[in-house]
């Protein structure tokens, strides 16, 4: 191992080495106005290309601290040629795509990267530009706030516009590092440009999927960050093409920003539930389809993201109820309960906890579906609620609690305290008997001194 450690570190420091010189290289290139000067600086330019972009491991720190930003910066001045300004760009791309400090390093270049997003720039400059604005943007939220404040959004924005693939391939996936937030506002103005609600249309209904996926995911910010941006697309047809790319899809890149952006408009806007996806139209039993497919899926995002779309539909009225119940989603959802990690759980617990109620007037308990509550309970999934309430997340114990209150109120023929006994539910509770919060503490007591009191068990 130490002779293996000797060998890449003479590796590390040669590399580091031929950097160093590389940068002197460019340096020197710069001064040179002489016969084939312009040659030189394209093979300097692309031999330090090849550098930042070897190993595993590329010397962007040296590169950095030999002084080859600055240098760049020159290599990148208007009128210069297109070879030139493409080397340069992707240079800096790959010092972009470094370690934090490095990328910060970039700085001084940020206006004209910007600055060649322009018309005026051929379209392999422009789209090189936003490659490195894009990993500038993915860094953090300061490095955002200096690309919006120097004018990134609208040459970008422009670019995503564009009918070459690629390009707007890359521009969407820049634009959508760029909108991250926190802060709403740009993704508020993105939403305003014209042309942007219709390309994404057009890109979501007849792109290829790495379009559609990067074009998914400026949705999926679009509609996590902004009420207007939400408001225009539920009411657009991105909400149906969303859910064709669910169904005809098996790309887990474009599944992902597909399922989380139809999320985001389910659970953001009440017109998606109540006016769009109501029972009886095509467009909701494709919903369900799309979300069943991704409930049966290998991947944990998928299915945590499913289950917490089918929640908030599941919220809706007593006939969205119905539907989902009726469907495979029911015992897909039982078998997350019981079996999956503990986030999916939590989600699948919310579904089937809006499966078993109907809102009541006031402050009065909800209403319980008795049909929904029995299959469910008979499926299967009290164990996996009653584990939630042994769990040390309260939200998740108060959801457990909520499901077993249904059960011992509603299950027929009072046999709801027993099942809960006979799956160790009163230990469960009585974990609350002095618990620091007082909610959940109030919460267990009461349902374990109603049910489980001195007359439990008389009647047997």
């Amino acid at each position: 191992m130490e002779e293996g450690d000797m060998v890449i570190d003479e590796e590390k420091a040669c590399l580091e080495a031929k950097t160093v010189h590389a940068v002197e290289e460019l340096k020197s290139a710069l001064s040179n106005q002489g016969k084939g000067s312009q040659k030189k600086k394209i093979e300097v330019l692309r031999a330090m290309r090849h550098l930042l972009s070897q190993s595993e491991v590329p010397p962007v720190d040296a590169a950095v601290k030999a002084g080859v930003v600055p240098l760049l910066v020159q290599y990148l001045s208007f009128g210069s040629p297109n070879e030139q300004l493409l080397e340069a760009a992707w240079c800096l791309t790959n010092i972009a795509a470094g370690e934090p400090e490095e990328t910060k390093s970039l700085l001084p270049a940020l206006p004209l990267l910007i600055a060649h997003l322009g018309e005026k720039s051929s379209i392999l400059v422009a789209e090189q530009c936003a490659w490195a604005i894009g990993n500038v943007a993915g860094e953090g939220a300061e490095l955002r706030s200096k690309l919006l404040a120097q004018g990134a959004l609208r040459p970008l924005t422009h670019l995503m516009l564009s009918n070459k693939g690629s390009t707007a391939r890359t521009a969407a996936w820049a634009l959508s590092n760029l909108i991250k937030g926190p802060d709403p506002k740009v993704a508020n103005e993105l939403i305003e440009i014209d042309g942007v609600p219709n390309a994404i249309i057009r890109n979501l209904e007849k792109a290829d999927e790495e379009l559609a996926t990067e074009v998914a995911w400026v949705v999926v910010y679009l509609s996590a960050l902004s009420e207007r941006a939400i408001s225009l697309i539920v009411r657009s047809s991105v909400p149906q093409l969303l859910i064709g790319r669910l169904l005809s899809s098996d790309n887990l890149q474009l599944l992902i920003p597909a399922l989380r952006g139809l999320g985001n408009l389910v659970a953001g806007d009440g017109y998606m539930v109540d006016s769009l996806l109501t029972v009886g139209n095509n467009i909701t039993g494709q919903a369900l389809s799309g979300l069943i497919k991704c409930l049966k899926s290998d991947n944990r995002v998928l299915r945590k993201e499913a289950s917490w779309a089918l929640s908030n539909i599941a919220a809706g009225s007593f006939e969205h109820k119905k539907l989902i119940f009726a469907s495979e989603a029911t015992p897909l959802l039982v078998n997350l309960i019981a079996n999956a990690q503990f986030d999916i759980r939590k989600e699948a617990a919310y579904t089937l906890g809006h499966l078993c109620v109907v809102p009541a007037r006031s402050a009065e308990p909800p209403n319980i579906i008795v049909e929904h509550l029995v299959s469910i309970v008979d499926g299967g999934a009290l164990p996996g609620f009653i584990n939630l309430v042994r769990s040390a997340d309260i939200e998740s114990a108060r959801l457990g609690l909520q499901f077993l209150e249904l059960v011992m109120r509603g299950y027929p023929n009072g046999q709801g305290p027993k099942l809960v006994e006979m799956e160790d539910g009163i230990d469960a509770m009585e974990r609350f008997q002095f618990h620091e919060n007082e909610v959940m503490r109030n919460m267990a007591n009461g349902l374990v001194d109603k049910y489980f009191g001195e007359d439990y068990g008389l009647d047997d």
